[in-house]
């Protein structure tokens, strides 16, 4: 499965929510490549900071910031179990050949009104990639969530019908994921038992279970 985290919007944890994603399939013993399709190369220093703390590599993280995505993803996928794609913010033509290389794109928003109306950009696109992609798969995931909060469970109500669909597992707003992307770690390796490590669990089982 090719699974593409995407969103128009910057600042809404995309590339911390890919990189986790990739790293919870791969601690299950899944083979995962995560493809940095973002010209800002954050996966690629996390992936960088990891080697120098002397970690094992847990995934393949290769840089592809290029319109050509969707002809070498599949060819990527073939090795793997799992393909992960870190996707560009505003860049149009990144952003439509990340859509054409997926089965499942995945579109992290926080908790804010603000966010459900920059993501009529990004539907537009999904729209367009289903004139080529009738079979592309999309949900919403609700990240970067303060727990408990009222703009949260409004936000979740709000979208229950929305089409693409939201899934249930949200993910919170966490210090250690910051840790994480620092120190080239998983929030699991940093602590196995943290509320981040049973969101990305859930999340990595949720999606799995939507996989043909």
């Amino acid at each position: 499965m090719i699974v593409a985290v995407c969103n128009q919007k910057g600042g809404v944890g995309k590339t911390t929510l890919a990189l986790h994603l990739a790293g919870e399939w791969a601690r299950q013993g899944r083979r995962v490549t995560l493809i940095d399709a973002d010209p800002q190369g954050s996966a690629l220093d996390w992936s960088a900071a990891r080697a120098a703390d002397g970690r094992p590599r847990l995934i393949g993280v290769v840089g592809l910031a290029r319109d050509t995505l969707h002809r070498e993803a599949p060819e990527l996928a073939r090795a793997c179990d799992h393909v992960v794609i870190d996707g560009p913010p505003r860049v149009a033509a990144l952003m439509r050949s990340a859509l054409l290389a997926a089965d499942l794109l995945l579109i992290p928003v926080q908790p804010s009104p603000l966010d459900g109306w920059a993501s009529a950009e990004m539907l537009s696109l999904l729209a367009e990639a289903r004139v080529f992609r009738p079979d592309l798969a999309a949900r919403f995931v609700l990240n970067r969530c303060a727990a408990r909060t009222v703009i949260a469970r409004e936000t979740g109500r709000a979208m229950a019908d929305h089409d693409p669909p939201l899934l249930a597992t949200r993910i919170g707003q966490r210090v250690v994921f910051a840790e994480a992307m620092q120190s080239g770690r998983l929030a699991a390796e940093i602590d196995s038992d943290s509320g981040a490590a049973r969101e990305i669990g859930a999340l990595a089982a949720e999606l799995g279970r939507l996989q043909p």
